[in-house]
């Protein structure tokens, strides 16, 4: 919430801080993204709601054989990022996302071959059972 108030002062002081990035755009988009996702908290109740609804609450289990056949995007992942841009995100391309998916759980592109893969898959999101709506 205190990013989301960022005003031209402190951006101002951040493009000055040479202990991060100092990309104008970047930064403005970060005080953006924040709040747009206190905007898709206030309408679904939690991003993470709003997020497991594109794949109905449950991860994705893929079957890969070979590190050439994890994409870096999918449909998914489309969709998503269409939906944060026409929400106000900014800086959130399908390559961005679907990375995300896969670091959160949404996603399970552990090999076949994978000692981690079973016990991945058998994970579930918390609260999964709950009905999840999407806009």
């Amino acid at each position: 919430m205190k990013v989301a108030r960022f005003g031209a002062r402190d951006v101002k002081r951040l493009m000055a801080d040479a202990g991060i990035v100092r990309n104008r755009l970047k930064i403005e988009a970060a005080v953006g993204n924040a709040r747009a996702f206190l905007e898709v908290q206030r309408e679904f109740g939690s991003f993470d709601a709003y997020l497991w609804g594109f794949v109905n609450g449950r991860p994705l289990q893929n079957r890969r054989r070979g590190m050439k056949e994890v994409p870096g995007r999918t449909a998914v992942s489309d969709a998503i990022s269409r939906d944060l841009k026409r929400r106000g995100f900014r800086f959130v391309g399908s390559t961005i996302v679907y990375a995300f998916m896969q670091a959160v759980g949404m996603v399970n592109d552990h090999l076949t071959n994978c000692f981690r893969r079973a016990p991945i898959a058998s994970l579930t999101r918390p609260g999964s059972s709950a009905t999840l709506r999407r806009k």
